[in-house]
């Protein structure tokens, strides 16, 4: 987990434990139904505001992919209250931070500051909740930013383009097949309206979440949310979150990319996994457990066996993306060695993989990881901003506070046979294998 008028309280105001350490969580809801939830960290005077909507890519109306992040681009653009540039003015004046992000099930924006200015952040994040401000001239700028960031980080990046294509066949119905960026063809048609629609659609107190990390007492924070926030009406009721699914893989799949740009050769494998929202309890905890011990470390099972021992691959590497709504991907990269193709190098981590499922891992491996896997999520969330990015992800897929408090339990309930059944999910005839090679190398 490891990758948001009068004011009623939430039943679940009480204390919660954290996870997975014990941070005294307070979480409230306005009228209105903004959910608040205040974590408070007071080894510095500083807080980390977030504000997380429930939408992302994967809600892009057909035939307008990358509006949501579009979207989060024009954000920054200003109200009559704070025109464009002027609250960095401010925050660049008390040494603060902001920015943002969308992925395909969430849009968040989030600033950093001393905690007497929180009040202000909370201000500016509720004006621009319902009083944006745009212009045909603002949006065709930005879209050409958006259009320039998609040529920066696919369109001129190979292996970047081989993983979108690998994604848009393991998800070919559900919208998460398509990128976050949005498709080139279809980001040049994106215009005011589009954007408009999109922001009264979803941007919303009840379809938001207001997390707050920091130096701060949980009822100070409810005090201001409500002054902030509280008076904002809610928007008609909120979008279901449903989309159509794919069906079941039933067939290996793969795809080759040949560019005069590639001098390395690369293996990338992609399945289609259950998440911790859709998956039944104990598939992810097994997934993100199976991902350390195949590629977590240089004492991983694929590296010992194919760097160090066979020397098919000089490097390897794994990410699970566990909180998604929907099911979401695991993905195995390998850079093979000098004069193997990723064809073989595929072959040999299949060899490696049933190998795997007559043998299992060991049990003292298994004890490591868990061990490790929780001590990796104590370090990282020893970062205020990574407690608030933990529970906003977590709370805007669908996730509760029992459910992250519970996080470490369920990571020591994963047994051997959790993880027989989580390797049967790497079947490489669900897969979608990726080949990225030399221009010359195909012909």
């Amino acid at each position: 987990m490891a990758s948001s008028a009068t004011l009623r309280r939430d039943p679940s105001g009480e204390a919660v434990d954290a996870a997975p350490r014990a941070a005294p969580v307070a979480t409230y809801r306005l009228q209105n139904g903004l959910q608040i939830v205040v974590i408070p960290d007071r080894r510095s005077p500083v807080v980390t505001h977030m504000v997380w909507y429930r939408t992302g890519s994967s809600e892009d109306p057909i035939g307008k992919s990358g509006i949501a992040h579009f979207l989060e681009h024009l954000m920054f653009k200003g109200t009559a209250m704070h025109p464009a540039g002027h609250f960095g003015k401010i925050l660049a004046g008390v040494g603060g931070q902001e920015n943002a992000f969308t992925s395909h099930d969430v849009t968040a924006y989030h600033q950093r500051v001393p905690k007497q200015n929180l009040a202000t952040c909370m201000a500016y994040e509720a004006d621009r909740m319902r009083n944006l401000v745009l212009d045909d001239a603002t949006v065709a700028s930005e879209r050409d930013v958006v259009l320039a960031e998609r040529g920066m980080i696919l369109d001129s990046k190979p292996a970047s383009l081989l993983q979108e294509a690998l994604e848009a066949a393991a998800f070919p119905a559900h919208p998460s097949g398509r990128p976050v960026i949005g498709w080139r063809h279809e980001i040049e048609t994106l215009g005011r309206e589009d954007a408009l629609a999109y922001y009264r659609r979803y941007y919303a107190p009840q379809n938001a979440i207001l997390v707050v990390a920091g130096d701060a007492e949980p009822q100070a924070v409810l005090e201001m949310a409500e002054a902030a926030y509280g008076a904002i009406p809610p928007s008609d009721a909120p979008p279901e979150r449903r989309r159509v699914q794919d069906p079941p893989a039933r067939m290996h799949r793969q795809i080759t990319l040949a560019d005069t740009q590639v001098h390395q050769p690369q293996l990338m494998r992609l399945h289609a996994v259950p998440s911790y929202i859709s998956g039944a309890p104990g598939e992810a905890e097994a997934l993100e457990m199976l991902a350390f011990l195949l590629a977590g470390d240089p004492t991983s099972v694929l590296h010992t066996r194919l760097v160090q021992e066979r020397k098919c691959a000089t490097s390897v590497g794994i990410s699970y993306w566990d909180t998604a709504i929907d099911r979401s991907r695991f993905l195995i990269t390998a850079t093979p060695a000098p004069d193997v193709s990723p064809e073989t190098l595929e072959h040999t981590l299949e060899d490696v993989l049933r190998d795997l499922l007559k043998t299992g891992f060991e049990a003292d491996a298994i004890k490591r990881a868990k061990t490790q896997l929780v001590a990796s999520a104590l370090y990282a969330l020893d970062s205020q901003v990574s407690l608030a990015n933990w529970y906003g992800m977590a709370l805007a897929c669908g996730m509760t506070l029992e459910d992250i408090a519970a996080w470490p339990v369920r990571i020591e309930a994963v047994t051997a046979e959790h993880l027989h059944d989580a390797l049967l999910k790497l079947d490489r005839r669900s897969a979608v294998s990726g080949y990225l090679l030399e221009a010359a190398a195909a012909a």
